[in-house]
Formats: C-alpha cells, structure tokens, sequence
C-alpha cells in the first residue's frame, strides 16, 4: 500500500530527524493553546521560550537527518510545513498578545499565500532549490516572533516590521527565480492563446 510513497521516504523506519520534527510540531500546538488566553507576561514569556526551544531544534532535525543517513523528501517538506504553522502561531500569538499589530499575520500568512498563488499561476508551483538564504531568512523570522513576545511593544512591533520586510525580499526572490525558469512561458495569458 506504502510503495508508491517510498520516493519520498524511502527509508524503513520514521528516524530520529522525523521525530524531532514531530516534537517541533507539538510545541507549536501547544503554542496555539495560548492564542485565546488573556494578555499577560505570564503567556508571553511561556510561549516565547516554548517557541525559543522550537526555534532552536529546527537546526537539529536536518543535522540528524544528514548524519543518520535517513534524509528524505518526506522529512524536509516535513520540517518545511512545520516550520510554516510555527510562524502562522507565533504570529496569531503577538497579534493577539498586543505586540504588534494585525498586519504581523503576513509573516505566518506569506507560506501559504504563496502556496495558493501555485494553484492559480501554476509556474509557482515549480521546485525550489533550497537555499542557505531562505533558511536564515526563516529562523529569523521564528526568533524574531518568539523574542516579540517578551520584549516592549515597540521594539516587538519595529523587529516584526524588519523581519516581514526581510521575508518579503525572500519570497521577492523566490518568486523571480520561478518566473525565469518558466513563469514568462507558462503564464495563464499566454495559455489562453
């Protein structure tokens, strides 16, 4: 039943880089779990240093995952998308903190805007080589949120200012880069022709 799956995780057991990732993925949630709760320093201090652990094994899954041998397709979309909702929280988390305003739900929203503009303009659905740029621009953005939490509004609000600023120029280059491989070819004007 499994087979046809085995090109992204072509590996027999789940591995220890999965498992850390699953850990990851559990932080987030219990993250999430302070989104309706009041503002308080009592929150903002837990889920910043939940949200600091989670930042921090993001370095390690993909290390494991490499050392162990066990890397797979399966593991980096994984991380990827566990990374993805870890933003989306933390940004939802220092909205509804006080820490910023609403417009810091782009950071977490950015993944998934662009994901939905694949679906439309089907060129940005192309593979993207990763980058040691899109993943320092995405640890940034994790700390940048965590340490929003827990350092005055003003500051949070100017660093999550910068860090949209930054993952904009990122998401700005990813999104040339797909244009050039096949964006000017497979434009949605140029099919209807």
């Amino acid at each position: 039943m499994f087979q046809r799956y085995r090109r992204y995780h072509p590996h027999a057991r789940f591995g220890a880089a999965n498992w850390i990732t699953a850990g990851r993925a559990l932080l987030t949630v219990a993250i999430a779990s302070f989104v309706f709760r009041d503002a308080s320093a009592a929150v903002r201090w837990t889920a910043g240093l939940l949200a600091g652990v989670a930042a921090a094994l993001d370095g390690v899954d993909g290390w494991f995952a490499r050392r162990s041998g066990l890397a797979s397709a399966f593991g980096a979309r994984f991380d990827m998308e566990t990374d993805a909702a870890l933003l989306m929280v933390l940004s939802v988390l220092v909205w509804r903190q006080g820490q910023a305003g609403a417009w810091v739900l782009l950071i977490g929203l950015t993944r998934y805007l662009f994901v939905a503009a694949g679906w439309i303009m089907r060129w940005l659905a192309g593979p993207l080589t990763p980058t040691r740029r899109g993943k320092t621009v995405a640890v940034v953005q994790m700390v940048t949120l965590a340490v929003a939490l827990v350092v005055p509004r003003i500051v949070a609000s100017t660093a999550c200012a910068a860090a949209l600023a930054l993952l904009l120029w990122s998401f700005a280059i990813d999104v040339g880069r797909l244009w050039r491989r096949g964006g000017s070819l497979n434009s949605p004007l140029r099919e209807r022709r």
